[in-house]
């Protein structure tokens, strides 16, 4: 049994006093909050442990938006196609297909995209936008400032007060000491379901096993590439690249993969730890093992990959890449007959792609936001209620931005109709999203 001690009670000062506050500002976080002001909510704060929005989508280096149609069809909508559309307006922002060329089969466009990463799908093209991470910053920050909602970064949540089963607000600890907000309604965008964690909501987690959700990364990136010289090479000498990635792994010790990014003269590197993002001493090794074994990997790189001749280290993640960890138990469960099944929901906030050829897409219910037994509490991102294989193939940026732009409006319909996030009017919430430009049927 580990020592303990005890420490003091003290009172905790109120930092601030809002209608709706989202914890968590990665793409499900800035997602919600956004769509909540939009909705009608007229107090909004967004609170954020590090100094920039967006979450794997900038801070991760997590530069492709996959997953976003079927077929012809462009499921991405709403908030996030916001993203990309004011991307478009910054030299270098994004590069991403056309929507008049996604589910093209002529052999001059697919040629164009194949050497990208989920920008083709067997023989046709997909929608993939390739975002540059600080100019996405810079997106997210004008989206929420335009809306007048309170920004709290430097801001890490450690605890939910709550009043029997309702989640009243949050305490949070910064430079200022440690502090708290009360809220209406809180949405819980931490990624890992921290706030309803910390309210006694029942979850599972995958920590120890052997699949994607249960790794880590540290990812980082290169300058002075030729990204196209190096994916068509790799395209037309399939064996050797294995070859060279599989001995990559061996002198680094994990898997790495060069991914190429809206510029060609700049590469980003993923790499996969089979490690908790809840664990510490997990968080700790992943980034040194990376820092470690840095040059051994970019030596390997410059001396064997055609196009890597005079790449040089340009930055490093300022954010641990995360993929996965709690799942909270909430009033349904998604799971993977839903995904290939793809049932219809009265109460759908949105809609994932759906890897069934007969189905155009997957739709997700209100229900998996909402944890168990908690009032005034809403999820969302990749800890939403889901089963291991449902949420390792759904937990995406799409997903996330999803599940948080069908929560944001939900909190502002519940504030609006005094009534309980549980209790919303879902048909309300649907008007508002659709008016929002969400993708819904």
């Amino acid at each position: 049994m580990s020592k303990m001690i005890s420490e003091p009670a003290r009172s905790i000062p109120v930092f601030d006093e809002v209608d709706v506050l989202v914890v968590g500002a990665g793409p499900a976080g800035h997602s919600a909050a956004v769509a909540a002001a939009r909705a009608g909510a007229k107090n909004v704060a967004l609170m954020e442990r590090y100094n920039h929005l967006g979450g794997m989508a900038t801070g991760g280096y997590v530069i492709a938006i996959p997953c976003s149609n079927v077929g012809k069809d462009v499921l991405m909508a709403g908030i996030m196609q916001e993203w990309i559309d004011r991307l478009e307006k910054y030299p270098d922002g994004v590069f991403t297909p056309s929507k008049d060329e996604v589910g093209s089969t002529d052999p001059n466009v697919v040629s164009k995209y194949k050497p990208y990463f989920a920008m083709t799908r067997g023989d046709a093209v997909a929608y993939c936008p390739y975002v540059d991470p600080d100019i996405l910053k810079v997106v997210m920050d004008e989206m929420v400032e335009e809306a007048k909602i309170k920004t709290y970064l430097h801001s890490w949540a450690v605890g939910a007060i709550t009043e029997g089963d309702k989640v009243t607000g949050v305490i949070f600890e910064s430079k200022e000491g440690r502090k708290a907000i009360l809220a209406k309604i809180v949405i819980d965008c931490s990624g890992d379901g921290d706030i309803a964690a910390f309210a006694g909501c029942e979850y599972e987690d995958d920590a120890g096993m052997r699949l994607r959700n249960a790794q880590t990364a540290s990812v980082y990136r290169l300058g002075d590439v030729d990204n196209l010289k190096y994916s068509l090479w790799r395209m037309e000498n399939p064996d050797d690249a294995r070859k060279h990635a599989a001995e990559m792994e061996k002198i680094v010790g994990f898997r790495i993969s060069p991914q190429i990014s809206p510029r060609n003269d700049i590469t980003w590197v993923n790499n996969w730890h089979l490690r908790s993002c809840m664990d510490v001493k997990d968080l700790t090794e992943t980034d040194m093992a990376v820092r470690r074994t840095l040059y051994d990997g970019i030596n390997y790189m410059k001396a064997n990959y055609p196009g890597f001749e005079k790449a040089y280290l340009l930055d490093i993640n300022p954010q641990t890449g995360t993929r996965g960890s709690r799942r909270i138990k909430g009033d349904y469960t998604f799971t993977m007959e839903d995904i290939q099944n793809a049932p219809e929901f009265p109460d759908a906030i949105g809609v994932f792609a759906s890897r069934n050829p007969e189905k155009k897409y997957v739709q997700v219910p209100y229900r998996v936001l909402l944890p168990n037994k908690l009032e005034n509490l809403i999820v969302a991102g990749r800890c939403y209620s889901s089963t291991q294989d449902a949420n390792n193939a759904a937990n995406l940026i799409p997903h996330c931005a999803v599940t948080g732009h069908g929560a944001g409006v939900a909190a502002a319909v519940a504030l609006d109709s005094d009534t309980t996030a549980r209790n919303v009017d879902i048909a309300k919430v649907q008007k508002i999203l659709k008016e929002q430009g969400a993708y819904l049927p």
